[in-house]
């Protein structure tokens, strides 16, 4: 505040440089080989040793685009299809087409020659070739599907949805804070430093991948996360900057009592947010490690610019900073006293606090309920987009071309090559005794030296269901065991790498539930210095949690609201949605209840009976936390009506968690909580008047309009 101009100029100079770094350093993103992990890893990895990793191959689907049966036109077209694909450079062979037994369609199958370093093969020559066959052959329909242009199609979906949302949710935020401060420089400010706080993220992203490898969809969750925090932290300072000057002090005293309470709010805020956020890296999973990387670093930007560019520039603007005043919204919002809407969910609450607490508490209870019976998934054919055609084709091929289906591999090391091979009959054998495997063509490749062998075998059940599941576990626990008990080996492959990454995912979350609540607790203890104050935030915490839980286990697991939200319920919640929600809502919910908190505290140490400190501050801080409120489930809704289903469970969960913890947590289940307890809420706490005191003044008196 003394120094304003310096303090906005080390902030542009921190972007600029940033951003900088981001040009020059483009950002490393995550191979195939970070997500392995358990034992599926270790059985990819000595595949990869022995060069026996399979190619990837690629499939063209002709049918008849009147929906008929295919005729001899269809099969010459799939036949100049196969030439053409075959003397494409990056194609191995290309296999005779296929027609289906039923007739529908003729199969064109090609095998990608071998990339090095896990790399993905170039497609770009195969895409030409069906584009200009579809021209020649109107009558007819060509679709390409495969391991690459699947994975293709499903990545530029998901980055033109995200970009559709990224694009809307800013002049969403722009038009709600204008709406919460009826004046364009004000509204401007927490957009313009949630903004510049990404765009340092983003740039700073290329050097940081070089050490921890970045998801390509890291950048939607910086800018998730940073426009949350960056909008909450201004609207906090904003807030009680304009509610300090309505009460007659100066620019500087007004910035001043804002640092020292708000500011102060933003550091432990920001540091409960980068606590959940830490609380990701203990899964393990490459995934969630570039999202905590992003997170972490966005919020801390955010966090560093609240409290150094923010108080120069209300420093330097005063009360410019309401200016241009919206004639309208002014005046509306000049009338309405703090608090006046929350009153109405408060009152009732402060004169029956135990009939609020109960009812709050059954309301959560209640929604949290289904979440019990919630059962945890991996995405599968059946989760992504049913209208993108590459996936309509798959399924097309998976119910046309009687084949092998979902597959496991099974890597068995050792010194005999002959042996390995009579190894693998009987194991083969096995399995497809218990009925849940079968046997496939060609299902056994040796490497050069014989001292590895991969034994395939096809699941009777669907990739990422349980049943698939279940069977790996058994293959693993009692079939191999018995086979081969004094042998290396591995299943991998994968039906088992959909299984290891559920199984990791699952086992994570009751790790990063102890370690983001414990180290919760403990800020809450040491912050207000009240053990009271941190039991009672875990348990409201869990409670919106698991209220959210139920939600999205009510809406995804079932298919009653598959029309609403056009979707196709698999009768399961992906594996890693209930880690990152966990995560982010224990960040993003601690914003405005250590804002909330603070300002009753500052009441308390005032010297104000319990209660009465209660309802100011509530009534003092709704109007903030309302606001930041409805600009999270905004953005946060808009992904509900994205394509993948996982961005639609997270956008339910995201949006109800804060509605409910808006309303019935802070609003009535925290109220009634505080005021039961009364002084003891704050043991051991001193609850006597203190320095703070001069900070604490009646509520302001209505603006007056001015034209």
């Amino acid at each position: 505040m003394r120094h304003p101009w310096r303090s906005l100029g080390v902030w542009m100079l921190l972007v600029v440089a940033a951003v900088a770094l981001g040009a020059g350093i483009s950002m490393k993103t995550t191979t195939d080989a970070d997500y392995r992990t358990g034992q599926s890893g270790t059985a990819a990895r000595w595949i990869d040793e022995a060069g026996l990793r399979a190619p990837d191959s690629e499939y063209v689907v002709v049918t008849d685009a009147a929906g008929g049966p295919v005729t001899g036109a269809a099969r010459s077209a799939a036949d100049a299809l196969g030439a053409r694909l075959a003397r494409d450079p990056h194609v191995r062979a290309v296999a005779p087409p296929v027609v289906a037994p039923d007739r529908t369609s003729v199969l064109v199958a090609a095998t990608m020659k071998q990339v090095a370093d896990d790399a993905t093969p170039d497609i770009s020559g195969l895409e030409k070739a069906v584009t200009q066959a579809q021209e020649r052959a109107p009558g007819l329909r060509f679709v390409q599907t495969g391991d690459t242009s699947l994975n293709t199609a499903i990545n530029d979906r998901v980055a033109g949805d995200l970009g559709a949302a990224e694009t809307i949710s800013l002049p969403i935020t722009l038009a709600l804070m204008l709406l919460v401060f009826a004046a364009l420089i004000a509204a401007g400010i927490p957009v313009l430093l949630a903004i510049t706080s990404v765009f340092a993220t983003m740039g700073l992203m290329g050097p940081i991948s070089l050490i921890v490898p970045m998801e390509p969809t890291v950048t939607s969750m910086i800018l998730l996360i940073g426009m949350a925090v960056g909008v909450d932290y201004s609207l906090f300072y904003l807030k009680r900057e304009r509610q300090e000057r309505q009460r007659g002090r100066g620019t500087i005293d007004a910035v001043e009592i804002a640092a020292a309470t708000s500011g102060h709010s933003i550091v432990v805020s920001g540091f409960a947010v980068a606590v959940s956020m830490v609380g990701l890296y203990v899964v393990g999973d490459a995934t969630f490690n570039s999202l905590a990387t992003g997170a972490l670093l966005v919020v801390v930007i955010a966090v560093f610019g609240s409290l150094t560019v923010l108080p120069a520039l209300l420093s330097l603007l005063g009360h410019t900073v309401d200016r241009p005043r919206i004639p309208l919204l002014w005046r509306v919002s000049a009338r309405m006293q703090p608090g006046a809407i929350s009153r109405r969910l408060l009152g009732p609450a402060m004169r029956r606090p135990v009939v609020a607490l109960v009812a709050g508490v059954v309301v959560l209870v209640g929604l949290a309920a289904p979440a019990v019976g919630m059962k945890l998934q991996t995405s599968s054919l059946e989760s992504l987009p049913q209208d993108l055609p590459a996936v309509q084709a798959m399924q097309q091929i998976s119910r046309s071309y009687p084949g092998d289906g979902p597959t496991a591999e099974v890597v068995l090391r050792g010194d005999d090559a002959a042996a390995l091979r009579q190894r693998a009959k009987v194991v083969e054998g096995k399995a497809v005794s218990t009925g849940h495997w079968k046997r496939v063509a060609d299902a056994t490749r040796q490497s050069a030296d014989g001292r590895t062998l991969v034994l395939t075998l096809g699941s009777t059940a669907a990739e990422g269901s349980f049943a698939a599941g279940d069977a790996v576990q058994q293959l693993r626990s009692d079939v191999l065991p018995r086979a081969i008990p004094d042998r290396e080996w591995a299943v991998g492959g994968g039906v088992a790498s959909s299984y290891d990454q559920m199984e990791q995912q699952s086992a994570g979350l009751p790790r990063v539930l102890v370690f983001v609540l414990g180290l919760t607790l403990v800020m809450m203890a040491v912050t207000f210095r009240s053990v009271l104050i941190a039991l009672l935030t875990t348990a409201l915490n869990l409670l919106s949690l698991g209220a959210a839980f139920g939600v999205i286990t009510l809406v995804f697991q079932h298919d009653w609201a598959q029309s609403l939200l056009h979707f196709n319920s698999t009768g399961g919640i992906i594996s890693w949605i209930p880690i990152f929600l966990f995560v982010v809502l224990m960040g993003l919910s601690m914003d405005y209840h250590v804002f909330v908190l603070s300002r009753v505290r500052e009441h308390v140490r005032a010297g104000i009976p319990p209660r009465l400190a209660v309802r100011q501050g509530v009534q003092e801080t709704a109007g903030v936390v309302t606001s930041a409120a409805v600009v999270m489930i905004s953005v946060f809704a808009l992904f509900a009506t994205l394509s993948m289903i996982e961005m639609k469970e997270m956008g339910v969960g995201l949006s109800v968690a804060i509605a409910l913890d808006a309303t019935v947590v802070r609003l009535i289940v925290l109220p009634s909580a505080l005021a039961l307890l009364g002084r003891t809420a704050w043991w051991p706490a001193r609850s006597t008047p203190t320095a703070e005191q001069h900070q604490v003044t009646p509520a302001p008196p209505p603006l007056t309009p001015t034209r």
